[in-house]
């Protein structure tokens, strides 16, 4: 079973670009499963919902033209 989709509850702030299109190792998987010609694997920060109460974390995420963002997680907590 794929991991939840995190409960973000704020803005997702600097956000950069990690890989894109063939630097992504998971390129041949998100085609398939989503379509989609250029992908973007790209981070971030934002408040994410843990143990009730809203938490800083990393996010990462894949992002394509015409399709959006895709399989976002906690990558890890910046505070606890």
């Amino acid at each position: 079973m794929p991991p939840s989709k995190p409960e973000i509850v704020s803005e997702i702030t600097d956000i950069e670009i990690i890989a894109v299109n063939t630097s992504i190792r998971a390129l041949p998987r998100l085609r398939q499963q989503y379509g989609g010609t250029r992908w973007r694997k790209l981070k971030g920060k934002a408040y994410v919902m843990k143990d009730g109460r809203a938490v800083l974390a990393e996010i990462h995420w894949y992002e394509c033209t015409g399709i959006g963002r895709r399989e976002e997680r906690v990558k890890f907590y910046l505070e606890d």
